[in-house]
């Protein structure tokens, strides 16, 4: 590819402190990034043969027909352009002055604004109260609005990556709550460069865990497994986390199990249990806390999907025991499991029992997710529909549903992903 010349250089660097740029840039919209070049004189015959497309495909992405997804043409853009690696979730380019602060892994790493802390930890106590649906475009503007801009300057430290890559990740699961999948990938996949450029190594290993979580969601197991395993070399790299060790074996051990793989799948787990109960810690400000109801709520659906139905039940119970209140999506994901390892053991009147406690939590939370596995469940309890108890419990049940579509009506329209009503 050829050198991008002086005037292309200067072009991109009056434009480096303009809001549209930055929002575009930080959700990979290049047919925004495009137009806005194209508006400062630069043509698009120049635009195609700097990033080595045709002018036709140009034209696709300028008019948002199509959407620039390899990683491969982000990096040329980048370097085409010379828009800074970190603006489009790439890792640092060749050309770019190292910012004097930004090391490796170090214990001694400055302690994160309080602005950015205070934002994460608001946001994070209102997902997980009322979900993710109405809490994702709050998310995304307060990254374009007050982090992005601050990203350009080197004199913030490399916190402020750090604040990206925890920002992006929890728009991502947000994306991800909201039923649209692949927004959520995207998210993924530009927090993490974020996170290594900040030298956050446990902050890498935890978004490679979300990543992890995400394949398995969408039936890819085998990259899955791949992710949990990046993010155990990254966090072996890093301070001692054991909270966060026994979570990325357990993405590994749910991913092993998805793939009737049971051994490997029991040994990881193993090493999660034996993580998570160290005695030891390390308190990380951005990562979410992955604690024993987490730990019990995916044991059991490790052990569903082994088979081992009463160590599973045994599990779920624990799991809702330990869940408080104010973790609503939580409780209800595991209330879900709860009813569903009753039915598969034969247990009708747990399930029904279960299955009104179930209905009763938090009927206004605004997950998608939750909407999509509620379904599930409804199939599972069809066939069970002649047992008295169970009939009177599915009406309820589709009245409560009913209920939650209309109050989600706005979130479901707006998701790709949305389950229909």
């Amino acid at each position: 590819m050829n050198r991008p010349s002086p005037e292309l250089r200067e072009v991109i660097a009056g434009l480096l402190d303009d809001k549209r740029l930055i929002r575009a840039c930080t959700e990979r919209d290049m047919g925004t990034v495009f137009r806005m070049l194209n508006s400062r004189g630069v043509s698009t015959r120049r635009i195609a043969a700097a990033v080595d497309i045709t002018q036709g495909r140009l034209y696709d992405y300028m008019n948002g027909k199509s959407r620039v997804e390899k990683l491969t043409l982000f990096e040329q853009i980048a370097d085409a352009f010379h828009i800074p690696g970190h603006l489009l979730g790439l890792a640092r380019r060749t050309w770019e002055p190292p910012p004097a602060d930004v090391q490796h892994q170090r214990d001694d790493h400055p302690p994160p604004d309080s602005d950015d802390l205070t934002a994460m930890d608001h946001f994070r106590s209102a997902d997980r109260q009322a979900g993710g649906g109405r809490l994702y475009r709050a998310v995304v503007q307060h990254l374009g609005a007050q982090v992005a801009p601050r990203l350009v300057d080197f004199s913030s430290g490399p916190q402020v990556f750090a604040a990206a890559a925890a920002l992006t990740e929890m728009a991502g699961w947000m994306a991800h709550d909201s039923g649209d999948d692949d927004r959520a990938t995207r998210h993924f996949t530009q927090a993490l460069p974020l996170a290594r450029t900040s030298g956050d190594l446990p902050l890498a290993a935890h978004i490679a865990a979300s990543s992890s979580h995400l394949a398995l969601q969408t039936g890819d197991a085998t990259g899955a497994v791949n992710w949990a395993d990046r993010g155990l070399e990254l966090a072996g790299h890093g301070p001692r986390i054991p909270a966060l060790t026994a979570r990325l074996h357990t993405m590994r051990a749910r991913a092993l199990a998805a793939a009737t793989q049971h051994t490997p799948a029991v040994h990881a787990l193993d090493a999660a249990q034996r993580d998570l109960g160290s005695c030891a810690d390390t308190a990380h400000p951005w990562l979410s806390p992955f604690d024993a109801a987490a730990l019990a709520s995916e044991s059991a659906l490790i052990l569903r999907d082994l088979n081992q139905l009463d160590a599973a039940l045994a599990q779920a119970q624990q799991a809702v025991a330990l869940r408080e209140s104010g973790r609503a999506r939580s409780l209800t994901l595991s209330r879900i499991t709860l009813v569903e390892i009753h039915v598969l053991r034969g247990n009708l009147d747990a399930a029904v029992q279960t299955g009104h406690d179930l209905l009763s939590t938090s009927p206004t939370l605004g997950s998608v997710r939750v909407v999509q596995q509620l379904d599930a469940l409804r199939q599972l309890l069809e066939p069970h529909r002649a047992y008295g108890p169970m009939r009177q419990y599915l009406t309820r049940f589709d009245d409560a549903r009913r209920a939650r579509m209309l109050l989600l009506a706005d979130i479901i329209a707006s998701s790709p992903g949305g389950t229909p009503a």
